[in-house]
């Protein structure tokens, strides 16, 4: 049976205990983790070892091998002793691969990711201070962000955004879909299977209107790239914008100027072809609203609030950590 990823809510992967600074390392301490039965589907928390398959990802496409992890833990927390200003559990090996695996495990690439995810959340925080799911509930009211209760062909978690017809702009503002869009993949950095396989996003356009257009601003678009190119150690493998009006046009010309080649490329414009966008999902993996063959019942937003709720001493840690304050 397949499983979403969200964040966790039973023993943390930033540990059970307090770190030798006093801040808690771990999140809640439920003794069973909340789950939804959705058909054949089960919307619950993924926290165990990967699979054999994900494994295999793991070595081949991350360099992940049992010494290699082991070599490069060590050398990582080495590296942030050097970082006096940054609070951060650096002595939880889980939390140290939850960097190495998107940098490949190299150490130094790595600290420099811990180092760019803890200053964008500096500079941006107006966002980050107290983010957590129980001082978010417009966003999930409006029923806007999911995630599929499946993975895709490659195992990877699925985030779909419906800015069109869903999104009521006036009552939902961009600020609050990134919020939104921070709180699941904060949660799903959490996994050790979406730390390997990585994540999809669907950008559903359908019925974006002139006025939801005049939302996006430059300063906008540069945040969210920059987020994406330099500040998620979660592996971002493609962006799918589906049923986009010509209008569209218009909001990702704000965009374009910041993105990088990597990036770019993993930027694909499918319109109404499902058999475009096929080539790279599995109908097998897409309800048929997508042209798929699985029979898939929406998680609506009040569901996921009712479980992220039961996770925000999980955000309480995580917003613990950065840089300290001078």
């Amino acid at each position: 049976m397949t499983t979403v990823a969200p964040a966790t809510c039973c023993t943390s992967l930033l540990g059970s205990s307090e770190s030798e600074t006093g801040v808690p390392t771990m999140l809640s301490d439920i003794d069973q983790l909340p789950s939804i039965q959705l058909g054949d589907f089960k919307l619950e928390f993924e926290l165990g070892d990967p699979t054999a398959q994900t494994k295999e990802v793991a070595l081949k496409e991350l360099r992940e091998t049992p010494e290699r992890q082991k070599e490069a833990t060590k050398e990582l927390k080495r590296l942030l002793e050097a970082e006096t200003d940054l609070l951060c559990p650096k002595d939880n090996e889980e939390w140290l691969i939850r960097f190495l695996r998107p940098c490949k495990y190299y150490p130094e690439s790595a600290r420099d990711l811990i180092k760019r995810y803890y200053a964008f959340k500096v500079k941006h925080a107006d966002v980050y201070t107290d983010l957590k799911p129980s001082r978010e509930s417009n966003i999930f009211k409006h029923n806007i962000l999911t995630v599929f209760p499946n993975r895709d062909q490659c195992g990877r978690r699925i985030l779909v955004l419906e800015l069109g017809k869903r999104w009521k702009h006036k009552q939902v503002s961009l600020e609050e879909v990134f919020k939104g869009a921070v709180i699941f993949l904060e949660a799903a950095m959490l996994e050790p299977e979406t730390q390997i396989n990585g994540a999809v996003v669907i950008f559903d356009m359908d019925g974006l209107s002139l006025q939801q257009t005049w939302q996006f601003t430059p300063p906008f678009a540069k945040r969210i790239v920059d987020w994406l190119q330099d500040s998620v150690p979660l592996r971002i493998k493609a962006i799918h914008i589906v049923n986009q009006p010509k209008i569209f046009n218009v909001v990702f010309a704000l965009f374009k100027p910041f993105l990088r080649e990597k990036l770019r490329n993993r930027i694909i414009f499918h319109g109404t072809d499902r058999d475009s966008l096929h080539k790279y999902m599995s109908p097998k993996c897409l309800p048929s609203c997508y042209g798929g063959i699985l029979e898939l019942k929406r998680v609506d937003g009040d569901q996921w609030y009712e479980l992220l709720l039961m996770c925000d001493a999980e955000f309480d840690a995580i917003n613990s950590y950065g840089y300290k304050k001078k």
